[in-house]
């Protein structure tokens, strides 16, 4: 897979939104703009994009609440701006999710290395592999190994576990897994239920631990327990 890695910017000082977004856009990533909390929230449950520059003094939902909340379901990593420079202001930062802390005025060159960096960490899009647990996904090759076994899953299968694998932790429910995997459908299929049966034979071929489970009255998720 060769696409660019997607940044949210959930920021209201539109001048310093602009500016970050062109920087980015100008290394080659592929960004999106929001102004408020519940906008911003609202984008990264619809495009699960692979990192967020979030600025925490957010008109309607401050940046705080916002890192809560995706934190609750995804690793995304989490940049957060802010004018407050003070240790207790950091921690708290920190401690509601956020991956990294820049003090404004900051320098564009640091923004992007440390975009840069975090994206090396975890986004598959740069590292071109995708990790859960003895579970790997070489996305480039589209190949599948669990605990150095190779997995031979179709097109359908492969796209349905990398969209899980891309957000471990993250409940997807039918109508978001049907959205994403089969924009052909309408709803009222069963086509999901029976594909997780398919990569659940699959992944668990000789007894090996269950990664994809069901959340009752909600849909599935991967991660390992």
């Amino acid at each position: 897979m060769d696409r660019k890695p997607l940044v949210l910017i959930i920021e209201d000082e539109k001048e310093i939104a602009k500016f970050i977004d062109l920087e980015l856009q100008a290394e080659s990533y592929e960004t999106v703009v929001t102004y408020d909390g519940v906008t911003g929230l609202s984008k990264f449950r619809e495009l699960n994009p692979d990192l967020v520059v979030l600025d925490l003094m957010l008109p309607v939902l401050d940046g705080l609440e916002v890192a809560r909340r995706v934190r609750k379901t995804s690793n995304t990593p989490i940049i957060i701006l802010t004018a407050k420079d003070s240790v207790d202001d950091k921690v708290l930062g920190l401690d509601s999710g956020a991956d990294d802390y820049l003090v404004k005025p900051f320098s564009i060159e640091e923004l992007l290395a440390r975009v840069r960096a975090h994206l090396r960490r975890v986004n598959p899009a740069v590292t071109g592999e995708v990790r859960v647990a003895d579970l790997v996904m070489n996305l480039d090759g589209r190949e599948v190994f669990r605990d150095g076994r190779r997995i031979e899953l179709s097109a359908k299968e492969f796209e349905l576990l990398e969209l899980f694998a891309r957000s471990p932790g993250k409940v997807f429910n039918r109508f978001e897994i049907e959205e994403k995997v089969w924009p052909e459908y309408t709803g009222g299929s069963n086509v999901v239920d029976v594909y997780v049966g398919y990569l659940r034979r699959k992944l668990e071929h000789d007894g090996e631990r269950r990664l994809i489970h069901t959340v009752r009255g909600v849909g599935y998720v991967l991660r390992e327990e």
